[in-house]
């Protein structure tokens, strides 16, 4: 095995720890999805980890629980879409321009 593995093996090192390096990136970057006008805010990290719900108490009404379930998931659907639009943009930059 001459010096094109050792080569290689060198860029599969190097495309190891940027990849690690751009996954503590996403961990570490929030993004927030709000519905109902700013009513419920849901934030969500880089891994699709949910580490915030914010509901406005004037958005809380008994008699339509039904209207707040609904806010709650177009919320997590905006901050999901984020999220993956975020993804999107980081991972293609990778070496070799694996979009994973």
């Amino acid at each position: 095995m001459g010096s094109g593995f050792a080569k290689k093996k060198k860029e599969a090192r190097a495309f190891q720890q940027k990849f690690q390096e751009m996954q503590g990136k996403l961990k570490e970057t929030l993004v927030t999805g709000s519905s109902g006008g700013g009513l419920v805010e849901i934030t969500l990290n880089g891994e699709h980890e949910m580490t915030r719900v914010k509901i406005k108490p004037e958005c809380v009404d008994p008699e339509d629980v039904e209207g707040l379930e609904d806010l709650i998931c177009a919320a997590y659907k905006e901050a999901l879409k984020k999220v993956s639009d975020l993804s999107d943009d980081v991972m293609p930059s990778m070496p070799g321009g694996f979009g994973l």
